[in-house]
């Protein structure tokens, strides 16, 4: 039985994976630094805003704690959602091997995503909940790790988009060059 070298589970391209994990580096370490800084200066439950009157009203740091999903949905379901974010971390990493090298715009994505996931569950194993702090009035508190996610997302939509679009602009052509015939 042929054993296989672990740089296999890798891409083969190793500077792209050394922009996937200096994405994850920056997001897991941003996030984990802020939560500390939150954690450090601000009581659960308070709230602080370099801003006065509205302003303060619209955008402030407020310390919570999520022991559910996003929004706060199903609390106190920890263990499923260390489960969700472990199996999301394999997911990615598999996938991100496969992905085109010149698919720059979802590696990045999957880059933000992965950070994020890792920022959040590095907060569940260790505290048993995720630490929120962003507050602006209209939205649920978040974290970095949730902009990090979401803003992944939004980056593969877009990648979506652009390819769709392409796609169709293709096939544009090539009607308008079978109708020219």
């Amino acid at each position: 039985m042929e054993r296989s070298h672990p740089s296999a589970l890798w891409p083969k391209d190793g500077l792209s994976f050394l922009v996937l994990a200096g994405i994850v580096a920056v997001v897991v370490g941003l996030d984990q630094l802020s939560k500390a800084w939150v954690t450090a200066w601000l009581p659960e439950g308070h709230w602080w805003s370099p801003w006065s009157g509205e302003a303060a009203e619209v955008f402030r740091i407020t310390h919570v704690t999520n022991t559910g999903a996003a929004f706060g949905l199903f609390p106190n379901h920890g263990s499923f959602f260390i489960l969700i974010a472990v199996i999301v971390v394999i997911a990615i990493v598999l996938y991100y091997h496969r992905l085109p090298a010149e698919d720059w715009l979802v590696r990045i994505s999957l880059g933000l995503q992965l950070g994020g996931a890792m920022g959040n569950l590095i907060d569940r194993l260790r505290f048993g909940y995720v630490i929120d702090f962003i507050d602006i009035s209209f939205w649920p508190v978040f974290n970095l790790a949730d902009a990090s996610i979401t803003a992944g997302v939004l980056l593969i939509i877009y990648q979506l988009w652009r390819t769709e679009r392409a796609k169709v602009s293709s096939q544009h052509t090539q009607v308008d060059k079978e109708v020219r015939l």
